[in-house]
């Protein structure tokens, strides 16, 4: 994994994590990568120092580290989405299969459904992202937040 410091045309700056440097050059030549802040897809590289590995601080240290940078970055696309998108509840599978298929208005959405909801959305070719970061509905059937975004 690698993490690059982001900006936008925006001059918003974010982090991104990345599996490899292509992974990044692959998903920004698509416009995969947007602001958390504004939405922007016109994103690049911010100028950052190379992260030189230490022999201080444990193993578990670091983990630590990234795991509050990864808690962060999850915070941060969840606030988005909450603040930018239309919460539909538990009509999530519906209203997003509508916008799919032409017979809504184009909108971002956001709101529940099941993990087998969502595997069937993704069959079906459905854009849509799982919101990490929720806490587990007491119900029966687990519900995972997530969100849907018509791409161009």
């Amino acid at each position: 994994m690698i993490k690059y410091r982001l900006i936008c045309d925006a001059d918003h700056e974010f982090e991104g994590w990345f599996r490899d440097s292509a992974d990044y050059d692959v998903q920004s030549e698509k416009g995969l990568i947007d602001c958390p802040s504004c939405g922007s897809d016109e994103v690049r590289k911010a100028v950052m120092a190379p992260a030189v590995a230490r022999r201080e601080g444990s193993r578990t240290e670091r983990l630590a580290a990234i795991h509050k940078d990864l808690a962060s970055a999850v915070a941060r696309a969840r606030d988005y989405v909450e603040k930018n998108f239309d919460y539909v509840g538990e009509k999530f599978p519906e209203e997003a299969r509508k916008i799919h298929y032409g017979e809504t208005e184009e909108r971002s959405i956001y709101g529940e459904a099941s993990g087998k909801e969502v595997k069937e959305l993704i069959d079906e070719g459905v854009q849509i992202s799982p919101l990490p970061g929720a806490k587990p509905d007491e119900a029966d059937a687990p519900k995972t937040p997530a969100a849907s975004k018509k791409l161009n």
